[in-house]
């Protein structure tokens, strides 16, 4: 065995926070002093190589010292704290009309994951795989999320299986919320055309009438087309933030149902690493 010394390219203050609600965890549980092999901090240090490196957790707890199940233990712990703490859909919307956003982007995202051998029925009436995503050919989750005009990440919805359309992923977690923001706070929400019909507050591109006959659409409508998608563009960073910083959402090799709770954490370490966490 050789050993070597390595750094984790996170802030000090993000390990910090994670123990602190790691601690309150703890005490909520009634845990005792002394009783838990890795500290508060150590165990931080843990969660945040997972998310940062998708680490083994294997590796992860022969490197602390632990068995591998309280390694998956304290990893699954670790989630929990942190989505614990995601934004709640409402007040997401009030701090982005109190910063001045003048409208939203919605995005969706089929998160990768290894198979979960569930049926359902499709509309065809014909037997398929719940999980299995018909868009990017893989088993995955449907995550939704609404970013600022920047493309900075304000919020995501639980997960939907990934044979479940963008569309009705909206309808059940967020489309409800943006009529409310669109009516009481005068903020839009731009969306690509998937959301074709999402309602009133959601704006989508024009697409051909099928009655057009093959004709181009009027100028009007190509350039607001243009406007909105070079507007709605730079919603793509969000969950380019959220994978390129942590390196865990690539792939999932836990139950697909899990995607949620993770997608959500890493959502709070990047909002607590920029600054941005309520």
């Amino acid at each position: 065995m050789v050993t070597y010394s390595a750094k984790l390219d996170v802030p000090r203050e993000l390990v910090l926070f994670l123990s602190k609600l790691l601690a309150g965890e703890r005490r909520r549980k009634g845990t005792r002093k002394g009783r838990r092999a890795l500290t508060t901090f150590w165990q931080a240090v843990l969660v945040l190589r997972w998310f940062r490196d998708r680490t083994d957790t294997t590796k992860l707890a022969r490197d602390h010292g632990v068995a591998r199940a309280t390694g998956n233990r304290y990893v699954d712990e670790g989630i929990e704290a942190l989505a614990a703490q995601a934004p709640d859909l409402h007040d997401a919307l009030q701090r982005a009309k109190d910063n001045g956003d003048a409208y939203l982007i919605l995005d969706g995202k089929n998160f990768s994951s290894d198979r979960l051998g569930e049926k359902t029925t499709s509309t065809k009436g014909t037997e398929i795989d719940l999980w299995y995503s018909g868009k990017t050919r893989e088993q995955a989750g449907n995550i939704q999320a609404l970013t600022d005009p920047d493309g900075f990440p304000l919020w995501v919805s639980d997960v939907e299986p990934g044979s479940v359309h963008d569309i009705t992923a909206a309808e059940n977690h967020v489309l409800g919320a943006l009529y409310w923001a669109y009516s009481q706070l005068d903020l839009p929400t731009l969306a690509d055309g998937g959301y074709q019909g999402a309602g009133a507050g959601v704006l989508t591109p024009i697409k051909h009438p099928k009655t057009s006959k093959g004709r181009p659409l009027d100028v009007d409508n190509q350039t607001y087309n243009k406007l909105l998608r070079g507007l709605r563009a730079l919603g793509e960073r969000g969950f380019a933030l959220l994978t390129g910083r942590w390196r865990a959402l690539r792939h999932f090799t836990t139950s697909p149902r899990k995607i949620g709770p993770i997608v959500k954490a890493a959502l709070v370490l990047t909002q607590f690493e920029h600054g941005r966490l309520a």
